[in-house]
């Protein structure tokens, strides 16, 4: 049992875990049973502040003959007619960079459109238990029954505080960056639109396996090995959000204030926290539910041999059938006429308080419907706004999928002697066939039914071979292909959309792709292992992937009538969706070392180190297209995800009844996703440089009796992310987010009985 006490959100949070076991001996046979349940609750808080998106703006003495005012914000134009949103590199950066408006060369400046606050408070509730009988009615067999569930319950409350910085009917004053026409700050920016919102979402999942398996000995060195499993999930989620508005006096903003982190103040603060400064604005309220199955077969042989080249051979067939069906609803309004937000019931009002810790200049404080009650008088707000109430909502089919797969595979160890020393290899290969039938029902479209098939076979090699060249030097070598199929989100075609609340003249969405195919892998790692010691080694290991069929985002625009959308109402998108469209390399070499010295006294007897360093190059190739969708061209980047540089770092020590752990683990920044096409800075998302040191102490205090303590992210290390793209963008005027990570404290307590 555990206590895990989180710093940010200041709570104090139970792991439990209870495992009961015990074998009997009877006339039929050995008879065991085990049961094991576990419990684990979760209460948080993610503060972050963003500064946001870049779109151009004129400067303050605009070119005649362009019809715009000092420092109106640019849009794009029908057709995109003034500038094209969501360009790679984003818009020109140089002073004095100029956009044809009207016919004439225009220069402008590059700022951000708003700047905001987010501070989620979030629960995370974990039972599960599985239950398992064995019973071995003799040497050569075991037979095993389980049944296996696990759940989810989860609920956030996001509190948004969310603020325009671009009014230019007053605009105030701007302050660039240096050589650049990069805004880095606005002062007294009068009469400015912003709202906050609060945002809850319940989430729910229940998960059971059931399962059979039989084991049966072939004689000394065989064995047949059968399972049969059948697993239900499903997960249901509802989201309800309530927004309020206001136009402030001013605001005043510094877009990095230093570190990454913006700063901002509206003319008089303390109007946040005034229930009565804020109007009723958009509705927003959602729900959907995820049903699957999937019954799974296996069948394994192997068959050994003492002496001669061939040692082992195995051969095995599975055969998975994966059913998975989604359902959803939405509904949203905009506001209910000018209607005061102090006019709700008291329970109806959260103000936050000690955002940021004070490791920001920002606001720390302010009021917004509070989701907790939103979700409890859901029937109130809808009826306030004239929307269907819980009578009258029903959830719709939007999908449904059969995926059957079947795998058969044959494989086969070998060892043979070369210069007295052994090599051991081990060659198979697995046959996959994969075929997929699915069926979309589109909403927006009276339920129009559209059924796709699609089929997949591969042969997958494997190969690996070790070789001894003395009793503590090692090499080895392996190669192998694997085949990733597409999750059932990412081929899944229904629309989540999003309207148009940036004024950019379309919204934006994403969809899955129907004809997605499995990603194919082809994977090779070379390693060379020095055990100087006992329980002390060195080892350098290279590795090459080649990936085909990567699944990339590619944005095309689409017309969506009847869409629904009530905030920022329209019917054309800049659709998201995943493609088959890039093919990469990912290489890279790793080197670590774990050193026990033997030769400590005493109480530094047990005292070691454990570390390694990763270095990797990634490229992946990404389709250009224009907005019918139609591949125009390519341009590269670095795989999403992944670091160039990485190391960790292990401080560890274990003598007699105490063990400790020091860790330290840093990454290089990399990138992490693209941004909607909407805007004018560079398209990548990348993230800093990560890193957190933590501690784990361990004292047994007998056989029996075992404490623990934890510490987790003890230096309270933040996430921030930036724009990039190639030789576009750093963390410094284009810095984008920072959140501010936990830092948990952990007490535990181990006990067995007999």
């Amino acid at each position: 049992m555990r206590g895990i006490y989180n710093e940010q959100a200041d709570s104090y949070n139970p792991n439990a875990a209870l495992l009961i076991s015990n074998r009997w001996e009877t006339g039929i046979g050995d008879i065991g049973i085990l049961v094991n349940g576990s419990y684990t609750r979760t209460k948080y808080r993610d503060m972050t502040v963003t500064a946001g998106a870049m779109v151009p703006f004129a400067t303050e003495n605009p070119t005649a003959g362009s019809g715009l005012s000092p420092l109106e914000r640019i849009f794009p134009g029908a057709d995109n007619e003034n500038w094209t949103p969501g360009l790679n590199y984003g818009l020109p950066t140089a002073p004095g960079s100029t956009l044809n408006i009207n016919g004439v060369d225009v220069p402008y400046y590059l700022s951000r459109d708003a700047i905001f606050s987010s501070d989620l408070y979030g629960k995370r509730e974990r039972p599960s238990f599985n239950v398992a009988l064995q019973w071995a009615p003799n040497s050569s067999s075991v037979y095993t029954a389980e049944v296996f569930y696990a759940g989810f319950r989860g609920e956030t409350f996001n509190s948004l505080q969310f603020s325009f910085v671009d009014w230019w009917g007053n605009p105030g004053t701007v302050e660039l960056y240096d050589g650049t026409n990069i805004v880095k700050s606005r002062t007294g920016v009068a009469d400015v639109y912003g709202f906050n919102s609060g945002d809850f979402t319940k989430n729910k999942t229940d998960s059971f396996v059931y399962a059979l398996n039989g084991k049966w000995d072939l004689g000394e060195q065989g064995r047949i090995v059968a399972d049969l499993a059948y697993q239900t999930s499903t997960y249901k989620t509802s989201f309800i959000a309530l927004r309020t508005d206001r136009v402030a006096n001013s605001i005043s903003a510094d877009f990095n204030a230093g570190g990454g982190i913006p700063s901002y103040h509206f003319d008089d603060d303390s109007l946040l926290t005034d229930p009565s400064v804020w109007n009723l604005a958009q509705f927003y309220d959602n729900a959907s539910k995820d049903k699957g199955s999937a019954i799974t077969f296996t069948l394994d042989g192997d068959y050994g041999w003492d002496e001669g080249f061939l040692r082992r051979i195995k051969a095995g067939f599975r055969y998975d059938d994966r059913k998975a069906a989604t359902s959803v609803r939405t509904q949203d309004a905009g506001a209910p006429g000018l209607v005061n937000f102090s006019t709700l019931d008291e329970g109806a009002y959260f103000t936050n308080s000690d955002f940021f810790e004070g490791r920001g200049d920002i606001p720390t404080s302010w009021v917004l419907p509070n989701g907790y009650w939103l979700h409890k008088n859901a029937d109130t707000i809808r009826s306030l706004y004239g929307v269907r109430t819980s009578d009258q909502l029903a959830l719709q089919k939007v999908f449904d999928i059969d995926e059957n797969t079947i795998s058969l595979y044959a494989q086969a160890d070998g060892e043979l002697s070369i210069f007295g020393r052994p090599l051991k290899v081990q060659g198979g290969v697995r046959f996959v066939t994969i075929d997929t039938n699915y069926n979309f029902f589109d909403r927006y479209n009276n339920g129009a039914l559209t059924r796709v098939s699609s089929q997949s076979k591969k042969f997958l090699p494997s190969f690996t071979a070790r070789y001894e060249i003395t009793d503590t030097l090692r090499v080895r070598f392996n190669y192998g292909e694997t085949l990733r199929r597409p999750n059932f989100t990412d081929i899944n075609p229904n629309y989540t959309l999003t309207g148009d609340l940036t004024n950019v003249g379309y919204g934006s969405g994403t969809a899955g792709t129907a004809t997605l195919k499995p990603t194919h892998s082809k994977n090779y790692d070379l390693a060379l292992e020095w055990y100087f010691d006992r329980d002390s080694a060195i080892y350098v290991t290279g590795f090459r992937r080649e990936i085909e069929g990567l699944v990339v985002p590619l944005t095309i625009m689409e017309y969506i009538p009847n869409n629904g959308i009530i905030a920022g109402a329209t019917d054309n998108f800049a659709i998201t969706r995943p493609v088959n469209a890039s093919n990469g390399v990912l290489k890279g070499v790793e080197v670590g070392v774990t050193y026990f010295p033997h030769y400590l006294p005493g109480p530094l007897d047990g005292l070691g180190f454990v570390g390694s360093l990763t270095i990797l190059d990634s490229n992946q190739n990404i389709p250009e297209s224009d907005g019918a969708g139609n591949i125009i061209g390519q341009s590269s980047s670095s795989f999403f995800g992944v670091s160039d540089l990485s190391y960790n770092a292990t401080l560890a020590y274990d003598n007699g009844p105490i063990g400790a752990r020091l860790s330290y683990i840093w990454r290089k920044a990399f990138l992490a996703n693209n941004e909607a096409r909407l805007f004018a800075n560079p398209i990548g998302v990348w993230r800093t440089p990560e890193k957190s040191l933590d501690f784990q102490l361990t004292w047994n205090l007998s056989d029996r009796l075992g404490l623990t303590f934890d510490a987790v992210n003890i230096t309270k290390s933040k996430q921030q992310t930036y724009y990039r793209f190639d030789s576009a963008g750093d963390a410094e005027k284009y810095n984008l987010g920072t959140t501010l990570l936990a830092r948990t404290f952990a007490l535990g307590v181990r006990y067995t009985f007999d």
